[in-house]
């Protein structure tokens, strides 16, 4: 059995991040969505509140088979090995995107035998990052074309508490 993770803040969930599980899903026997803890980033979004959203945002999208789980407990391999996964994927929006995410790849690779699988942005989404949705929401914007309807609805003002 092939398994994989898809790790991420998802803080939100975009639309781009549910075409790259939505492909990976394709490609793997199991796949685990991961919702990781940065502790560099200050989170809009409680951990909890982010694993509902990407749930519902899959069962929205008909993305089936995936499991969606947190991790603050170590190393990205250190749940790859829990899981037996033996594939990281990451979405690639631009050449940047690639020159951050090669360091980690090699790293996790040394670690644990993990190979990380690169899949690049549609365009339609490739301009699109959960810090801009969450910059857009905070002033009040129209987030609706980069998020699922339920993460939309979620960044409304009557929406989650956030944190």
């Amino acid at each position: 059995m092939r398994i994989a993770v898809v790790p991420g803040s998802f803080d939100p969930v975009t639309l781009g991040h549910l075409d790259v599980i939505g492909r990976a899903a394709r490609l793997f026997d199991r796949l685990h969505v991961l919702v990781t803890h940065n502790p560099g980033k200050s989170a809009l979004l409680a951990v909890d509140e982010r694993v509902r959203l990407v749930r519902e945002a899959l069962a929205e999208a008909g993305v089936d088979g995936v499991e969606v789980d947190s991790w603050s407990q170590g190393l990205l391999v250190d749940y790859c090995r829990h899981v037996g996964a033996e594939a990281i994927v990451k979405g690639l929006r631009s050449a940047t995107d690639a020159a951050y995410e090669t360091p980690m790849a090699l790293v996790n690779r040394d670690l644990a035998g993990v190979e990380t699988l690169f899949l690049v942005a549609q365009p339609a989404t490739s301009h699109v990052s959960s810090s801009l949705v969450r910059q857009v929401a905070a002033l009040g914007g129209d987030v609706s074309p980069y998020v699922p309807r339920v993460v939309a609805a979620a960044l409304q003002p009557q929406g989650p508490s956030r944190g």
